[in-house]
């Protein structure tokens, strides 16, 4: 059988970028050498990296780990906050040609014992407050952990101090062939809704792709306030590409949020629609219009855009994402459609379906389905699980699962989720790993999770629970056992307990039952009884 010239194929093709565009380790060396002293990386510390220096410190960790034996190919795992290690590590990795693997810094329990044993890595760089929390599962394929902070190694691993890593001088590991636009440059686990969660391949073009926000100009600074496990922390590597910068902000203060922006001089920031609504309730002060932002990209479009524009002395502009895409939907400037995520972009095709993916009318819900015009540009599958990649690409796009209407002028609007994922404050949760959890109490004989409206934006979790015959469940003692098993974000707020769960002649519950009645007289509340789970307030070094 005669086999395609590969190369010919690819540099015939336009839509498909140089390596030395879309690939973290050509672009690194070039915008080194062409602008060495720029400012690339600010910190909270007042600390400022030029390209070379950056390009520096992630020659000498990435030469760490081949110290450690990791090659190109090889998958590294990373457990870390935001701030100068994340950063770095994040470089140093691609820039072997290895596959990065972010993990969220509140896993525990089941939830992060799947994802350590999914992303076959044998090498993790972590927080050293993070540890512990591995010394409770099975991890066996890991061998080495690289450890920023103080602190030691679970049983079985080799403990190697980042210190070891940021001030190698070792070679750099020859790369086996160069690194192409379409490897898979990370694998990024997204909450799964019938099952546990996914590790979406993503590849460099894909990365590239995703934050395809025509708004953003060459030597904007972006502020980089979403954490570096998300799909949005990659707007790090997207300023590289756009020839900015990035301000590092480790964690989201409504108290010190403008002063932040204001000292490392941003010109666009990302914000939740809780946290803007945070902000709006803090006292006005003068700096937060006294600073260098000109956007804001606000997600979703909450119905208090406009205070938050004229307040702030920002433009507004919305989009529609998810890890698996990239970015299909921006909207104008300053959007007048309330609820909108904004219209098509350039380079991708959308249809909304029915469930024989047929496309419903103008105005009608139907599932978005995505498709984009250059190869590689959105996700590649789930990592080991063939059967979800199948499921989600069916009929060669891809099926976000998502439910949408659109307008007669082409603007898209979020519905609901036609999955049984909830979203809190930034958060894809998975209903099923609530579930999971819950389930485990010994008190508790059945579980249904789902999200309700809240107060705040988005949803908060409610669960519906029945009792074990001869058993009662008590609120407090529920959520004093979850919130050890689960990351912050998951533990739910509502408890509503019922003898029988609604469900069907299958047995399968009725969930969209307990949507409709939502929080009953009957559900207990657990930030009106006074508990409050918090985040962990891990720093880096």
């Amino acid at each position: 059988m005669s086999t395609i010239p590969q190369e010919s194929v690819v540099h015939s093709d336009p839509r498909v970028l140089p390596r030395e565009q879309c690939v973290l380790r050509y672009v690194l060396d070039r915008r080194a050498a062409e602008q060495p002293d720029e400012v690339f990386a600010v910190f909270e510390d007042g600390t400022e990296w030029t390209l070379a220096e950056m390009r520096q410190r992630t020659l000498a960790v990435a030469a760490g780990l081949g110290e450690l034996g990791v090659r190109q190919g090889d998958h590294v795992a990373m457990w870390l906050p935001n701030g100068k290690e994340a950063l770095v590590t994040f470089f140093a990795i691609s820039y072997l040609g290895a596959l990065y693997v972010p993990f969220n810094t509140a896993y525990r329990g089941r939830i992060l014992e799947h994802v350590v044993e999914n992303s076959d890595a044998e090498v993790i760089v972590a927080h050293a407050d993070l540890l512990p929390r591995l010394e409770e599962i099975s991890c066996a394929r890991l061998r080495t952990a690289v450890i920023v902070g103080s602190g030691e190694a679970p049983r079985g691993l080799k403990p190697v101090a980042y210190s070891t890593l940021s001030s190698c001088e070792a070679e750099l590991p020859a790369l086996e062939r160069a690194i192409e636009p379409w490897d898979t440059h990370a694998i990024i686990y997204t909450s799964g809704t019938t099952g546990p969660s996914k590790g979406v391949l993503c590849s460099y073009l894909h990365i590239y792709s995703n934050p395809s926000w025509p708004f953003i100009k060459d030597g904007d600074r972006f502020l980089a306030n979403m954490p570096m496990f998300h799909m949005g922390g990659m707007l790090t590597v997207t300023m590289l590409y756009r020839n900015g910068s990035v301000a590092m902000m480790e964690n989201f203060s409504t108290k010190t949020f403008w002063p932040f922006v204001r000292k490392t001089r941003c010109t666009a920031i990302f914000l939740l629609g809780a946290m803007a609504t945070f902000l709006l309730k803090e006292e006005p002060s003068a700096e937060e219009r006294e600073h260098d932002v000109r956007l804001a990209v606000l997600v979703p479009l909450t119905s208090n855009h406009r205070e938050v524009a004229e307040r702030f002395g920002v433009d507004i502009f919305t989009i529609f994402n998810m890890t698996e895409v990239s970015t299909p939907m921006v909207s104008e400037a300053n959007p007048t459609k309330a609820g909108s995520c904004g219209k098509v972009r350039e380079g991708v095709e959308v249809r909304l379906v029915d469930a024989n993916d047929c496309e419903v009318p103008v105005g009608a819900t139907g599932e978005l389905i995505v498709r984009t015009d250059r190869p590689w540009a959105m996700n590649h599958g789930y990592y080991k699980n063939p059967e979800a990649t199948a499921e989600a690409w069916r009929n060669g796009w891809f099926h976000t699962g998502d439910g949408f209407r659109q307008d007669e002028e082409g603007n898209f609007y979020f519905v609901d989720r036609v999955k049984d994922a909830i979203r809190r404050r930034g958060e894809n949760i998975s209903s099923f790993e609530v579930e999971a959890e819950v389930i485990a109490h010994p008190s508790v004989r059945d579980v249904a999770a789902i999200g309700v409206t809240s107060e705040h934006s988005e949803n908060d979790v409610l669960i519906a629970v029945t009792p074990v015959e001869g058993k009662t469940i008590d609120p407090v003692e529920l959520i004093m056992f979850l919130k050890d098993r689960m990351p912050h974000f998951m533990v739910p707020r509502y408890i509503r307990i019922m003898d029988d769960l609604p469900k069907t002649p299958t047995s399968k519950v009725r969930k969209h039952v307990l949507r409709e009645q939502a929080v009953t007289e009957d559900t207990w509340d657990r930030e009106a009884a006074g508990i409050s789970i918090r985040r962990d307030q891990l720093r880096s070094t």
